[in-house]
């Protein structure tokens, strides 16, 4: 056998050689054709081919005031036969933006699907046709129709939209249950992103229950699942060609998609969808409370083990709880049979819950934990009460004695009487009582929390104060009883009230 010979042989055995370990390590045999799982198959082709007659196009146009001098956008100067030409022709010349000043026609695309073809709804993201002068919807097929405005809703994104079901053949798809999503499922985005169409991109769930500040319900689906600008108002789908999601942001630095994209949760989008179809606007579950997080250092001035639910900082007069039902201070666990972890779950689950609903909630107060019964109110009521009053509901009693002291120095503050005096000085309202904070130390306990002068203190652990005197007491109190933090109660110059806790070593 020849040099060149010996040569390819050995080339052949390591490769077979290769082949063999890579095999062995993904634990398939070499004659054996790997099978594909069910949650996740080879090709989506049948799923999307279903699926992309009910997603639609949102374009809409608005008519907004031109910029002048410097603010001026120029038409980019492009070269003979570039394939941009026509995208910034439309962009640049049709808006006016390269004469500056005037009127100009601003054009945007978005992403939206059908929900009932015979009414022919579609749901979409409110930012998709904010403002809009005119919304159209464009089909897959090529077919544009007319769309008017059903109802919006800022809080969760979501608009719904109609378009005449006689003008074309529609197919709708419907809402699945994103509460059995799990992370690692399967799903598919369908989207117009860049304005290119009807475009599928597939990944898996990333995570849930994100939270990234977009508003007050934020619960997002995380995919990796390509979403670019366009994409807005598009569904995600589980492999069953449900809608389990909204895609409406996305993370990225550079605008495009780096696999973080978040979609509005069925379970929350579906009441939302359904509330603006049935009244054209939504009527939200309202318990009239403020609240705040429950840290650990309240958990512990509170007497609970863990730091879990939601702390009420306050009662809105004239609110569902302002009977006295729930009291500032109260700790809220669980409402309507649903565990709160943290503060952002229950404006969230009171919401989705209807108007005028009894349900028990689940409290924690002075380390005590009871059931109390609620009906609740309309958020969109409650928001306009909400608005013109201070959510303090306490009725203190400043007793009639005389203060033992006037001043005292206490955990970093100084303490003085609330008199018609300190309420000129630092300009508190009539209906705030308690203590006053009239000066905090720099660098003190008190100075890390925020706590400023004029601040006024209205309980300490759960307990009224209404003089100096009565600081000082509570404060040695729960010194005695060996707790390191106190609880403060305290009332801004208007009565919001919030919690703080400071060290007391």
């Amino acid at each position: 056998m020849t040099p060149n010979t010996l040569l390819r042989v050995a080339r052949r055995t390591l490769v077979a050689g290769a082949a063999a370990l890579l095999v062995g390590t993904f634990l398939v045999p070499s004659t054996v054709t790997p099978t594909v799982a069910a949650d996740g198959p080879a090709s989506v082709a049948d799923l999307a081919q279903g699926l992309l007659g009910a997603v639609v196009n949102i374009s809409t146009s608005q008519t907004v005031k031109g910029s002048e001098g410097p603010g001026a956008v120029p038409m980019p100067q492009l070269p003979e036969g570039s394939p941009f030409q026509d995208f910034f022709d439309d962009f640049f010349k049709n808006r006016g933006g390269d004469k500056g000043g005037g009127a100009q026609k601003v054009q945007s695309l978005g992403s939206g699907f059908v929900i009932d073809a015979e009414q022919g709804i579609v749901v979409t993201n409110n930012h998709v046709i904010a403002d809009a002068d005119d919304i159209e919807v464009n089909f897959s097929d090529g077919v544009t129709l007319k769309a008017t405005l059903v109802g919006t809703d800022t809080k969760t994104d979501v608009a719904v939209l109609k378009v005449d079901p006689k003008g074309h053949k529609l197919t709708a798809v419907k809402f699945g249950d994103s509460t059995k999503m799990r992370v690692g499922d399967w799903v598919m985005a369908i989207g117009n992103p860049f304005g290119l169409g009807g475009t599928v991109t597939v990944g898996i769930v990333s995570a849930r229950n994100r939270d990234i500040n977009s508003g007050p319900y934020d619960d997002f689906i995380q995919t990796d699942a390509a979403i670019n600008r366009g994409n807005s108002g598009g569904p995600l789908f589980n492999s069953l060609g449900e809608v389990i999601g909204i895609n409406t942001a996305i993370i990225s630095p550079s605008g495009g998609s780096i696999g973080i994209g978040f979609s509005i949760p069925s379970q929350l989008a579906s009441g939302v969808v359904d509330q603006l179809r049935q009244f054209g606007e939504t009527r939200r579950g309202w318990l009239g409370v403020r609240i705040q997080p429950v840290t650990d250092d309240i958990a512990e001035s509170l007497g609970m083990a863990t730091a879990k639910g939601a702390l009420v900082a306050g009662v809105i007069k004239g609110g569902p709880v302002d009977n006295g039902t729930i009291l500032a201070g109260d700790v809220i666990i669980k409402f309507d049979g649903k565990d709160i972890h943290e503060m952002r779950d229950l404006p969230r689950v009171v919401a989705e819950s209807p108007v005028g609903k009894a349900v028990d909630v689940v409290i924690v107060r002075k380390g005590v934990e009871q059931t109390v019964k609620v009906t609740l109110g309309r958020l969109e009521d409650g928001e306009k009460l909400a608005s013109g009053e201070d959510g303090s509901n306490t009725d203190q009693d400043n007793g009639d004695k005389a203060p033992a002291v006037s001043t005292a120095a206490v955990l970093g503050m100084t303490i003085g009487e609330l008199n018609d005096e300190t309420r000129t000085k630092f300009g508190i309202a009539a209906d705030v009582s308690g203590v006053v904070i009239t000066d905090v130390t720099k660098d003190s306990a008190a100075a890390e929390r925020g706590i400023q002068p004029g601040e006024v203190i209205t309980e300490i652990a759960q307990e009224s104060v209404a003089t100096p005197k009565d600081v000082m007491d509570r404060i040695g109190a729960l010194k005695e009883q060996g707790r390191k933090n106190a609880l403060l109660m305290l009332a801004s110059k208007t009565g919001e009230l919030r919690f703080v806790t400071i060290r007391m070593d």
